[in-house]
């Protein structure tokens, strides 16, 4: 069986020769992630021009996604690169510091000092160590060490619980929008937003550089969840960015907020990303461990459109391995997967037109066991739609929009395919849309499948028919 759930694959030193971006194809990424936290816009457009060249090698269309820095609060650079904090030493972050010491260190955002207070909880390094606050005094933040370790340069700070000032768009990530306009990413994701109005300024920022690209709100800070309802609203897609949100709300509270959001956002028709150590052993090893292939396959069964690899693929030993594994798991979790339709349908309400044919394409389908879906889509809504219910049955996106393929690169249970639409008529459409799917080897001569169109044809949001045909024999049934 084909598999459903999509893969993105970060962009590093590791995967960015031609033959590894080849065999990486191969293996099965859907979509690749740019990480902007590092590297120049040059390395970002040499690396966008790399993968689509190995995409069309292997025929295939592999999506583009930038991911924006945001305000990352970090300490600033040691004398000696890092120094070794034991429980129960004093330590200062000093936002006037240039150079840290073993007594303290700088700060990239000066605005700390004002953000926190005498009993907070500081957490470096992503939660390995602990400090308590002591007290606030001009610069300078005087803290006591609760659980040490080695500190580096550049390490990351959160505070427990939230509640940091920092806005989610730095003047760096406005820039990064433009490289990322420039470069055609299909999408964007905004890392660390706090509210909706995050998101608003972020797609005004996308539309304004010329990018009509999917805009993905990661979910990493308390204040996010508090306000996941407005964001996903605002935003066509979340990724559960499970680290800086375990530092934040504790590791513990993580597996369930990922359900809820997973959930949330597929009953508001929005995109899913699963991230953060999903195969985090990998790196370093050729196999995954036991508890990594129980995380991806359960993100699989949550719903999510896709799991995401990070480090294993940008800096990992073995990254086309990873994906190979990867794949392996999501087709094994999908094959245990319940199909839950009929339940899902209940007290479900559609007033447009055509989310009512992609849901009525949806019901037959699975009723009627059919081979396949076939949605002539021209911005892919359609086929969104339908991606948002798992019924078992591969859904082909057709369409003439090259854009709109790399777009629905990303949705759970959607194949994507371009093909030409050089007249308007429907009757000749529909014909060339089976004989592309026999082409593709994804049916034969006598299937049962469901098509479903809108007219007038090249109307974005038209979908109004629905058509059930055996393939060859152009009946209706």
């Amino acid at each position: 069986m084909p598999r459903h759930t999509k893969i993105v694959a970060t962009l590093g030193p590791a995967s960015s020769t031609p033959d590894v971006l080849e065999r990486m194809v191969e293996a099965g990424i859907d979509v690749v992630r740019m990480n902007f936290s590092h590297g120049t816009a040059d390395d970002h457009k040499a690396r966008a021009a790399a993968i689509r060249v190995a995409a069309a090698k292997k025929g295939r269309t592999v999506g583009i996604l930038g991911d924006l820095q945001g305000p990352k609060i970090r300490v600033g650079k040691f004398e000696n690169s890092k120094i070794t904090l034991a429980t129960g030493d004093a330590f200062i972050l000093d936002a006037a510091c240039p150079l840290g010491n073993q007594e303290r260190v700088g700060l990239d955002y000066k605005e700390l000092p004002k953000d926190v207070k005498s009993g907070d909880i500081l957490l470096l390094d992503d939660g390995r160590l602990k400090l308590t606050v002591d007290g606030v005094k001009g610069t300078e933040i005087h803290t006591r060490v609760l659980v040490g370790g080695d500190l580096s340069n550049n390490k990351g700070i959160n505070r427990q619980g939230g509640g940091l000032t920092a806005p989610a768009l730095t003047a760096k990530d406005m820039e990064d929008i433009k490289t990322a306009a420039e470069i055609g990413v299909d999408f964007v994701a905004v890392s660390f937003p706090k509210s909706a109005a995050d998101m608003y300024m972020a797609r005004q920022l996308l539309r304004a550089a010329g990018s009509q690209a999917v805009l993905i709100a990661k979910i990493e800070r308390v204040e996010a969840v508090e306000n996941l309802d407005e964001i996903l609203d605002a935003s066509d897609g979340v990724m559960v960015a499970r680290g800086d949100l375990a530092v934040e709300v504790g590791d513990a509270s993580v597996p369930a907020l990922q359900k809820k959001m997973i959930r949330l956002a597929r009953d508001k028709n929005k995109l899913t990303i699963t991230a953060t150590q999903m195969m985090e052993s990998m790196i370093q090893s050729p196999v995954p461990t036991r508890a990594e292939v129980s995380d991806v396959a359960n993100a699989v069964l949550d719903g999510t459109d896709a799991v995401m690899l990070s480090a294993e693929t940008a800096s990992g030993k073995y990254p086309v391995e990873t994906v190979e594994a990867m794949a392996r798991v999501c087709v094994e979790a999908e094959r245990s997967a319940d199909i839950t339709l009929d339940r899902e349908f209940l007290d479900r309400v559609f007033t447009r037109i055509d989310q009512s044919i992609a849901m009525a394409a949806i019901w037959t389908a699975h009723h009627l066991k059919v081979k396949a879906i076939a949605a002539l889509t021209q911005s892919g809504s359609t086929a969104l739609w339908m991606s948002r219910m798992n019924c078992g049955v591969p859904i082909y996106a057709l369409t003439p929009d090259a854009g709109a393929v790399a777009r629905m690169a990303l949705y759970r249970e959607v194949y994507p395919l371009q093909m030409s639409q050089e007249h308007t008529d429907r009757d000749r459409l529909l014909a060339e849309a089976e004989t592309l799917l026999i082409e593709r080897g994804v049916v034969d001569i006598g299937d049962l499948i469901v098509l479903t169109i809108g007219e007038p044809i090249g109307t974005a949001g038209g979908t109004n028919t629905l058509k059930i045909v055996r393939v060859g024999e152009h009946q209706i049934i």
